[in-house]
């Protein structure tokens, strides 16, 4: 699929799609014409590119990740090592103490809320 297609299916923009190509996150074969010509399964990928980014890793991080997951499901592929199980970890640890840090926020703004309508 073009581009163009592969933006609409996946509502990201075709300038990150481009970002992905560029840092190694998307691969694209070229048409006669030199289009960029996705496969089906690029979908998936970009789908996993954004939940990964969303999870606030960086495309660095993600490129090492990637290879090591399986786009259909996200599961591990076989070449997921101890070092990328511990690294993910790290990762999750840092969201669970975002998440508790936003939490702890958002506790402190019902406080005020609640104190502002003289409850």
């Amino acid at each position: 699929m073009r581009i163009g297609e592969l933006a609409r299916r996946t509502n990201v923009s075709e300038r990150s799609l481009r970002y992905y190509e560029a840092q190694g996150l998307l691969r694209a074969d070229r048409t006669p014409g030199g289009h960029r010509d996705y496969p089906d399964a690029a979908v998936d990928r970009v789908v996993r590119i954004q939940e990964l980014f969303a999870a606030g890793l960086h495309s660095s991080r993600i490129a090492q990740l990637l290879p090591c997951m399986r786009d259909t499901d996200g599961g591990p592929s076989t070449v997921a090592t101890p070092r990328l199980v511990a690294d993910l970890t790290a990762e999750r640890d840092r969201i669970d103490r975002m998440i508790a840090d936003l939490v702890r926020s958002r506790d402190t703004l019902d406080e005020v809320i609640d104190a502002a309508r003289g409850r």
